[in-house]
């Protein structure tokens, strides 16, 4: 409770002193200690050099503090981390690889479904495109290396995109190949209706996807903007743009 008053207090003083964009960023939890709300500045730091002001949103216990939060920003950041409980998809966990943050699911869960309701923004990136995907009744691949090993190598690795013509990165980028970069060994299986693919790797794992109000990536755009890659900076100043 404590936590969640300090950021509606943060709210309450940058709505005042600012007029760009408030933008929340989903944060993680980690349990050592007393926990703590834990987040890669890469995200901020992004939304900052975008015109926005970014605001870390610490787990929450319910649909009520998430809504609460929800009407105070502009838009929402679903950033990435661990994976997602399969049984949010009706599955079981498939092996010893796949690592949940019960904790952070919950407020994953609270947070995405109140982002829906409002109707606002919202940009989801590696564990927030297959988070969003899942909530909107989809489901995911727990292990790339044992359900598709087919695949191009997604753990830390960099590879080419492909983005279908009259998408957003194709109208940003091109439709010629894209290099991105791949910290992942989860992704999208089954998409939830109502969503559109707009880019694949070549081994055929959704790498974007776009919906109302919604756009998705699977790979970092927000690592390749902190490492010089000022192009994907495009990419957060059209989210931005809609938050306004």
């Amino acid at each position: 409770m404590k936590r969640l008053l300090l950021l509606f207090s943060v709210l309450a003083l940058t709505g005042c002193a600012y007029r760009a964009p408030l933008i929340g960023i989903s944060g993680s939890y980690a349990s050592e200690g007393v926990g703590s709300t834990t987040l890669n500045t890469n995200y901020s730091q992004a939304i900052s050099k975008a015109g926005g002001v970014p605001v870390v949103i610490p787990t929450l216990s319910s649909r009520e503090e998430a809504d609460a939060v929800l009407a105070k920003l502009d838009g929402i950041v679903f950033s990435g981390g661990e994976d997602l409980d399969p049984s949010l998809y009706g599955e079981t966990v498939l092996n010893e690889t796949v690592f949940v943050n019960s904790v952070r699911d919950d407020s994953d869960v609270f947070l995405a479904r109140a982002a829906v309701a409002s109707k606002k923004p919202i940009l989801a990136i590696c564990r927030g495109e297959q988070l969003m995907n899942v909530v909107l009744g989809g489901s995911l691949y727990q292990d790339l290396a044992e359900q598709k090993p087919e695949n191009v190598g997604h753990g830390g690795t960099v590879h080419k995109i492909l983005a279908e013509p009259g998408s957003l990165l194709a109208k940003l980028y091109g439709t010629d190949s894209l290099e991105v970069n791949s910290s992942h060994h989860q992704a999208v299986k089954d998409v939830a209706p109502g969503l559109k693919v707009t880019a694949y790797s070549n081994d055929g794992v959704v790498e974007a996807y776009e919906g109302n109000n919604l756009i998705a990536v699977q790979f970092h755009p927000e690592k390749l903007v902190r490492a010089g890659d000022n192009k994907w900076l495009e990419l957060f100043k059209v989210f931005i743009s809609r938050c306004r």
